[in-house]
Order: C-alpha cells, then structure tokens, then sequence
C-alpha cells in the first residue's frame, strides 16, 4: 500500500476527539490566558518544531503584547508511536539569559520532552519558565511537570492532527483524531 493510501485509511479509522470548532476555542482561550499572564514580561517564546508549528502559527497572532520569537527541535518520537530519549536537534541560542521564556508545544505526553526543555533553558538562565500546550495527555502515572497554559485534555491514545502526526501523515488536520483502538491503519 502506498503512503498515500495509507494515510487515508488511518484518517477514515479514527475516532474525531476535538473537532476543529473545539480546537479553535481552545487557542482564543489559552492566548487570552498567556496575554493575562505575560502581557507586561516581553517573553521570549520559543516553538517546539515540527509539532507546534500549526499551534504556534494560530496562537502568535492573538498574543496581544511584544515578544521576541525563535525555535527549538528536541523530540523524543522521531517516525515512531512511543516515546525514546530526547534528541536534540537545534536547541535554544543565545538570549535566553534573564529571560522570560514561554515554550510552545502540540502535547504535553508523558512530560520528559518539555523536562528537559525546561531544564535547558532555566540552566542558560532564563528567569522564568512557562509552557503553553495545545493539548494535554492524561496518564496514569505523574508526570514530571504540569504545563502553564492547557488547550485541551486527550485520552491515553495516540492522536494526531492539529500539528501532531500519524505515521507522518495528518499534521495538517484542523481537529484532532486518535487512531483505532487496536491501532491497525
């Protein structure tokens, strides 16, 4: 089966878990929350690449205040469905320090890819660290941080859409999905 196709039947499989209608509340929501919060801090906000690009691209907009903005590319899933160790593809440059920084994200899953963000940017001395995630994973077990600003709350399942992707495919989505229960595609 080719990619094409494939793509296709795991879209015509999976279960709708926020529609785009939801999906738009959500962000006028968390960038009202982040405008409250850091209107008067002129924060560095760094996006988390490739998942937060459909995120950081619709929220930007409606963040009502100055910023100054870069990138960072750490990922623990490369092409895979569950998570390994954090690689770093571009990390923070230069300006960090004395900081306020606000990092955006598509999901907070397990929560050891945004650890370790924070870690890099309060250890090149930022003073102070949020997050902002379009989405959130409930786990069973604790996670090691609690992100700042939630869009909305995912059930345990593999999702994509919305900047988070299905074998590759399906970033470009504006609900969000989740693949079969069985997870056959």
């Amino acid at each position: 089966m080719d990619q094409s196709a494939r793509a296709w039947r795991i879209l015509e499989s999976a279960d709708l878990i926020h529609s785009a209608a939801a999906v738009d509340a959500a962000i006028e929501r968390v960038a009202a929350e982040i405008t409250a919060k850091l209107k008067d801090q002129y924060p560095l906000v760094l996006s988390v690449m490739g998942g937060a690009v459909v995120f950081t691209g619709r929220i930007l907009p409606l963040l009502n205040f100055p910023l100054d903005f870069d990138y960072i590319h750490a990922s623990r899933y490369g092409d895979a469905t569950s998570g390994g160790e954090v690689v770093w593809k571009v990390g923070p440059k230069g300006g960090v320090s004395g900081r306020v920084v606000l990092v955006l994200d598509d999901i907070l899953d397990a929560g050891e890819t945004m650890r370790a963000i924070r870690e890099r940017v309060l250890g090149l001395g930022a003073r102070a660290f949020y997050c902002a995630v379009l989405t959130d994973k409930k786990k069973a077990a604790a996670k090691p941080l609690c992100a700042d600003f939630i869009g909305l709350s995912l059930p345990d399942r593999y999702v994509f859409g919305c900047g988070m992707d299905a074998h590759g495919a399906w970033r470009n989505l504006p609900a969000i999905y989740a693949l079969r229960e069985d997870g056959e595609a």
